[in-house]
């Protein structure tokens, strides 16, 4: 009995105590550390490389918007290039004022008398909310309503003038100033024509001059 108190008290002896109280200090600074350095470290580890996930994924979708945008831009100047190619197709490059001109240049060419020249309506692309085009009318004071049906020639940038020319010439003449106007810049389309006789026979001519009356339709730039 007494020999196994004895053992017990020899289990825990001032040397060996003194031996477990540094390997409780250092247990204890360790648990220490990793409870308020090394789990936090840790935390924040997580956090910064998640940021840092969701940065680098960022500028990968920034550079895919910029590839986007560089391919939408490319596509979008091709367009505009056609677009102004088929507006110069139509409208050619000189205004009303400058077509009339070359029109009574043409009429002297071939020996048409003009006697007057009245505008009836000019029509103008106009682009609306939903896409549909509609046509915006200004009419002079000799203007009348107009019937014409919606014209896939009259696009963006562009007018449209009908104009009534009434004029004096020959047959020839006039089959000859119809030919040139088909060579112009500008589109110029024959909405109407009416021919009357001139009871008036010249001495130069044979047959009477006929008496023109002729409502082109011309296409120019705003």
């Amino acid at each position: 009995m007494n020999n196994s108190i004895k053992k017990k008290n020899n289990l825990i002896t001032p040397e060996k105590a003194a031996s477990f109280i540094p390997i409780l200090i250092s247990s204890g600074l360790s648990i220490l550390l990793v409870i308020f350095f090394v789990i936090p470290q840790y935390i924040k580890s997580t956090k910064v490389n998640s940021e840092l996930n969701t940065l680098i994924k960022k500028k990968n979708d920034l550079d895919n918007l910029k590839s986007k945008y560089i391919k939408t831009n490319q596509e979008f100047s091709k367009l505009n290039k056609e677009k102004e190619k088929i507006i110069s197709l139509i409208s050619g490059n000189s205004n009303l004022d400058t077509l009339l001109a070359q029109i009574g240049e043409l009429g002297n060419k071939n020996n048409i008398e003009f006697e007057s020249i009245l505008p009836k309506e000019i029509k103008t692309f106009i682009e609306t909310r939903d896409s549909r085009p509609i046509k915006k009318k200004s009419k002079s004071k000799n203007n009348k309503q107009s019937n014409l049906t919606k014209d896939p020639l009259l696009v963006e940038q562009t007018k449209k003038y009908l104009i009534e020319f009434n004029f004096k010439t020959y047959f020839v003449n006039l089959l000859s100033f119809l030919r040139e106007l088909e060579f112009q810049e500008n589109i110029i389309l024959l909405e109407d024509i009416n021919v009357k006789f001139d009871d008036k026979i010249t001495e130069n001519h044979n047959a009477s001059p006929l008496k023109i009356k002729l409502i082109m339709v011309i296409y120019g730039k705003i």
